[in-house]
């Protein structure tokens, strides 16, 4: 593919996630009209109003790179994706339908299969966030972008986890128990991926579940914090798998060996 300004790419989609963002807690404030799709699971008029705010941007941006969104068919049957935009306009759906603050907005850029870039937006926990490659991780207070830097705050005698459930299956007590983890918190949502790229908490430990673009824009900001991201086996992720779906994931921060 032609060579593209990833910088100036994701600095020009900051203002349109802020705005999706806005219009996603405005339409919940509403009411939202929710539905339960093939796969069981919850989606709102919310989540398809932010992919479309979101993918209209993107495709103005970067026309010439295909968009897998969680909520469409476009580009899913695809099998040979090397460079692509995955989305999940509403990372939560139902936290986001049930008044509850850690849905996010999100989009992760895929070059060559892996996460170069990407952008979070946290609206109702005002917390946006952004990365445009290797070492340019950045969350937006206040206007200012303030660097991200996973080993802020680490205490090795009083290692922190977040877990996506309260109770801690076995297989993933032994990495907790091997990495030393002394406590954890649950947490939805890839807003997971930003407080350990922001040094807040140390890990996060799945076996594998949901799909890739769940993950993708995380994996980038995280990654572009000093943070790592692998499978239980130390491997590498990389993107545009059948079905796009998530092998077991370890994330740590910088400190975490």
């Amino acid at each position: 593919m032609n060579k593209i300004n990833i910088k100036n790419i994701i600095e020009n989609l900051i203002d349109t996630f802020l705005f999706a963002g806005k219009i996603s807690l405005n339409l919940r404030e509403k009411g939202l009209i929710k539905k339960i799709k093939t796969d069981n699971t919850p989606v709102s008029n919310g989540d398809l109003e932010v992919n479309k705010i979101i993918s209209k941007k993107i495709s103005q941006l970067t026309p010439n790179i295909p968009i897998i969104s969680e909520e469409t068919s476009d580009n899913k049957s695809n099998t040979d994706l090397k460079d692509f935009w995955l989305i999940d306009p509403i990372d939560g759906t139902h936290d986001y339908i049930n008044n509850l603050e850690e849905f996010t907005i999100n989009a992760g850029l895929i070059i060559d299969k892996k996460p170069v870039a990407g952008l979070i937006n946290a609206p109702a926990k005002k917390r946006m966030f952004y990365s445009y490659g290797q070492n340019t991780a950045y969350e937006l207070i206040n206007g200012n972008a303030i660097k991200l830097d996973s080993s802020k705050n680490f205490n090795k005698d009083e290692i922190k986890f977040v877990s996506y459930s309260n109770k801690i299956k076995p297989e993933i007590q032994k990495i907790h128990n091997k990495l030393n983890v002394k406590k954890f918190v649950r947490m939805k949502s890839s807003l997971k991926f930003c407080v350990i790229a922001a040094g807040e908490y140390d890990g996060y430990v799945a076996e594998p579940r949901a799909c890739e673009w769940d993950i993708a824009a995380g994996h980038a900001i995280l990654k572009n914090a000093g943070g790592n991201v692998t499978d239980f086996e130390g491997n590498e992720i990389l993107y545009g798998k059948e079905d796009f779906k998530n092998p077991s994931l370890i994330l740590k921060s910088k400190n975490i060996i």
